[in-house]
């Protein structure tokens, strides 16, 4: 015996209801009706069931067909969208959830802080008319019923339904044609407005249409629409979090990731690189400043962790090496265990790789010392004019914060006019899933024909050849450029 849902196919939760309903009405026979819950919305459902020879009609709620799927949505679909961290992701997956089982078309809005909708997201069951929704949704004049029954819905926390459109929300109100016909098309005749609702608060409305001689929705549409929006409103309301807390990180991050200078005899560029979309920021930074000696000092260094912590630890630690350094300026090493010292004394509980360097004033030729003290961050890159580049490896020292007295240690190299120092983060060495040896091998590789390039141009150059997509971690990268003898930067 095959069976069907009014005229659709049967929704999978269904499927275990019919060998029963099947044994129970024979070959003809009925109506039988059937009392129960939904198994996803936890919501009263009443089931009737007709049988006719080799064919099982189900209805449910009593009242004829409810469209041509599910009145309510499928459990798993609704965890798949718990999964999503982008609020118009997870507003898109809403609004295809719920289309064609609750409505003909959906609009889901999501207000902004300041209370006006933000952003918006749409589905039809006909692929074809999605563009006349966005079309009338984009370019209608909204009718003052319109405006209240969304306004009643997020003040009340209820649903507010609309049985009926009337002429005040028809192609007769719309002064411009292209809405005009985009109703037309559409046939919109009832509406259901549900509030999104997370954490005691309204922050958004599931609009439900129903078109042409489809029916308004029936109590029990309504309650699966309720129990839909509640689950559903977590999801979403978790991506508001999400991506406040994530620009909250970057507009710190930002803050404090300032223009370099650009003293006399040298010149320097600094390039930032976010990692991916859906990963919040991390501790990566920079830092070039110059020293009351007239000494320059570069630091480069990566916070432990990828979140609005790491960000906040990132600019304690920026700040102390830069106030440590320039208010006494000494070795690098001796700037690194003042740092320790700081992290120790005041319980900061941060770890992090760090790598400061000092250029000294240039000698007679233009040359300058290059000394330098690392707190376990990847070795600088001296690169030649030729391409030619050395990795100015060192002994391995401990991590900054860790709450142990250690003696750090001091190294040098002679930078010559025309060399140019590199200094960069794990994000540019491991990028690709890589290790750590094979990345600074391959940097030196990309840099092979970029030793002429001006510092700018070179982090760029070199960005795009081995991060050309978002990169899985924050990327930093710092250059700085010994010029001749009077030539400015």
């Amino acid at each position: 015996m095959s069976a069907s849902a009014a005229d659709g196919p049967v929704p999978a939760w269904l499927a275990p209801l019919l060998g029963p309903l099947s044994d129970a009405l024979g070959d003809g026979g009925g109506p039988v009706t059937w009392h129960g819950v939904h198994p996803g919305t936890g919501e009263p459902l009443t089931l009737v069931a007709e049988a006719t020879p080799g064919r099982l009609t189900l209805r449910l709620d009593g009242d004829g067909a409810p469209g041509d799927g599910d009145p309510a949505v499928p459990p798993e679909a609704l965890d798949a969208l718990s999964g999503s961290l982008d609020v118009a992701e997870a507003a898109g997956q809403l609004a295809r959830l719920v289309v064609p089982g609750l409505a003909d078309w959906a609009t889901v809005t999501v207000l902004g802080e300041d209370g006006a909708p933000a952003r918006s997201a749409v589905a039809h069951r006909s692929p074809g008319l999605l563009p006349d929704v966005e079309t009338y949704i984009s370019r209608r004049v909204s009718a003052p019923r319109d405006q209240a029954s969304l306004t009643a819905a997020l003040r009340s926390g209820e649903p507010v339904q609309i049985t009926e459109v009337g002429t005040d929300l028809g192609p007769d109100a719309q002064p411009d044609p292209a809405v005009r016909a985009a109703w037309r098309r559409l046939d919109p005749t009832s509406s259901l407005f549900v509030p999104l609702q997370a954490r005691g608060a309204a922050f958004g409305v599931l609009s439900l249409v129903n078109c042409g001689d489809r029916p308004p929705h029936s109590g029990a549409e309504i309650a699966a629409a309720v129990s839909v929006a509640r689950r559903a409103a977590l999801a979403v309301d978790n991506a508001r979090l999400y991506e406040r807390q994530l620009q909250v990180a970057e507009t710190l991050q930002h803050s404090l990731l300032t223009p370099p200078p650009q003293p006399a005899g040298l010149a320097i560029a600094v390039r930032y690189r976010p990692a991916s979309e859906h990963a919040l920021v991390g501790g990566d930074w920079y830092d070039a400043f110059e020293q009351p000696d007239g000494a320059t000092l570069l630091v480069i260094g990566d916070v432990a962790g990828h979140n609005v912590e790491a960000a906040s630890a990132m600019a304690q630690l920026r700040s102390a090496v830069r106030t440590l350094a320039y208010d006494r300026p000494d070795s690098p090493a001796g700037t690194l265990e003042r740092v320790d010292r700081v992290l120790t004394g005041l319980h900061v509980g941060t770890l992090a790789t760090a790598l400061v360097a000092r250029l000294e004033t240039p000698g007679t030729d233009g040359g300058r010392a290059l000394r330098w003290s690392s707190a376990g961050h990847l070795p600088p890159l001296l690169l030649h004019p030729d391409g030619r580049s050395r990795l100015l490896e060192t002994p391995p020292e401990r991590l900054l914060g860790i709450e142990e007295p250690l003696r750090r240690t001091d190294h040098e190299a002679v930078v010559a006019p025309g060399d140019t120092v590199l200094l960069c983060t794990d994000g540019l060495a491991e990028a690709g899933r890589i290790g750590t040896d094979e990345g600074l091998a391959r940097i030196a590789e990309a840099l092979v024909d970029l030793g002429g390039l001006p510092p700018g141009p070179l982090c760029d150059r070199l960005l795009s050849r081995l991060v050309p997509d978002r990169a899985e971690d924050d990327v930093a990268v710092l250059a700085v450029r010994c010029l001749p003898v009077g030539v400015g930067p």
